[in-house]
């Protein structure tokens, strides 16, 4: 049976920012708990009612800093967490400038996030991906499994290629719709992505990035019509040519992109 921490219901679930907040005692005692970076920062996004909140600072106490867009949240969040005073920033995450954060240290991202920013959450995670050592999230399941889906999957798309190129990806459990107020008409799923520390890739990010889309845009084809428009200002040879994008690994990718990048 299913232990609950919804407090109160004085915070209202808003449509318009994909709320949907957590209320099962286990599951966020778990979420939280999968979050194992040792040094750094925790930035938890879209707390909400602090159903997470409660476990992180039992790890992270003065590391732990809030972002919340919600102007109800907020009130309530000071309410029911004054030990955090000062780090519950009222913003919008997709907005914040992450290099004025932290002091330049680096930090981890975890939250239950709206499934309708959740993609540019994890983007937003890899522009700064030198400094987030790990990510923590709760999604639409279908997006979690797309994420951390290998090559030769129809999953497998430019999510998980651009992801899966500097982070190593993990699909933790699955998360029925009953554990939330109000319940979504979908599942979730909770996925890890640890950084891949040190790591460059040995081509341009931007060119990589431009291959990786322009390859998937047209996912049916193969990779010579797929990038025809970029092999007619360099019309080079490559066996990954007869293959479609899906069945290229990031490490694939890479190497089709220094092909480019050497002509």
């Amino acid at each position: 049976m299913c232990t609950f921490v919804f407090m109160s219901n004085s915070v209202r679930a808003k449509k318009r920012l994909g709320q949907h907040f957590l209320k099962d005692e286990k599951i966020s005692a778990r979420v939280a708990e999968s979050v194992t970076a040792k040094d750094g920062y925790v930035l938890e996004i879209g707390p909400g009612m602090g159903a997470l909140t409660r476990y992180l600072l039992e790890s992270y106490n003065e590391k732990l800093w809030l972002v919340e867009i919600d102007d109800e949240s907020i009130p309530y969040l000071h309410s029911h967490y004054p030990q955090l005073k000062d780090r519950i920033l009222h913003a919008d995450f997709l907005q914040l400038e992450m290099d004025d954060m932290f002091v330049g240290e680096k930090f981890s991202i975890v939250g239950n996030f709206p499934y309708n920013i959740s993609t540019q959450i994890l983007f937003k995670a890899i522009e700064y991906r030198d400094r987030v050592k790990e990510v923590v999230g709760m999604f639409q399941k279908e997006v979690g499994k797309r994420i951390c889906s290998p090559p030769g999957n129809r999953d497998y798309g430019i999510l998980s290629v651009l992801v899966q190129a500097y982070f190593t990806t993990t699909y933790l459990f699955d998360v029925p719709p009953s554990v939330f107020i109000p319940p979504p008409a979908v599942d979730s799923g909770v996925i890890k992505l640890v950084h891949k520390d040190g790591f460059k890739l040995a081509c341009s990010d931007e060119l990589f990035k431009k291959v990786v889309k322009m390859a998937f845009n047209q996912r049916r084809k193969k990779l010579s019509n797929a990038l025809s428009a970029m092999l007619a200002e360099k019309p080079i040879k490559s066996s990954f040519f007869d293959k479609r994008a899906e069945q290229l690994s990031w490490r694939d990718f890479e190497e089709l992109t220094l092909q480019f990048e050497n002509a």
